[in-house]
């Protein structure tokens, strides 16, 4: 019997998007007193970049014929709030932690749908780390800017260190023997 075959990422979109994660983070710890303008368009720019190579994800699903509407869905996802607060650069504290905390319960929620659909435990440790995180703004939405910047650094660093980790252990895309 013949195995379905399993959506991968290549290694490169894994460490791209480890890469940016963990930039992203390191700017919000190094730069902790960033002003809120400044920490809403790192974060635009960040879900944006995001969106766009779940996008890329998605094309290579739909051309290996495997799930792609995960792929579909955490790009709008990221793309739809990364434009929210670009496009809003002088909102509070508040509203950027609750868009914030939403665009990470949602993408979390997703990543463990998608990771325990195509039995991939890397998928559903990063979507249970971003469902966490989310509670956590949730918790504690009227923080501080430096506080949520710390928070928001932690987690793009943690995430970023996942998703290299992938890229590390990622199938080179070579056919294994059956």
């Amino acid at each position: 019997m013949e195995r379905p075959a399993l959506p991968t990422q290549p290694w490169w979109e894994l460490a791209l998007g480890g890469i940016v994660s963990i930039l992203f983070g390191v700017a919000a710890l190094v730069w902790p007193g960033l002003t809120l303008v400044i920490l809403v368009w790192l974060y635009g720019v960040y879900a944006v970049i995001y969106g766009v190579l779940k996008l890329v994800a998605m094309f290579r699903a739909i051309g290996s014929h495997t799930t792609w509407w995960t792929h579909l869905l955490m790009a709008a996802i990221s793309i739809v709030a990364g434009i929210y607060v670009l496009s809003n650069p002088l909102i509070s504290t508040l509203v950027l932690a609750i868009v914030i905390a939403i665009w990470a319960v949602a993408m979390g929620i997703v990543e463990v749908v998608a990771g325990i659909g195509q039995a991939q435990f890397l998928t559903v440790v990063v979507g249970i780390i971003s469902i966490l995180f989310g509670f956590v703004l949730f918790g504690n939405p009227a923080a501080g800017a430096v506080a949520l910047v710390w928070v928001i650094g932690v987690f793009a660093i943690v995430r970023g260190i996942v998703l290299l980790y992938g890229a590390i252990t990622a199938p080179s895309g070579r056919p294994t023997p059956s």
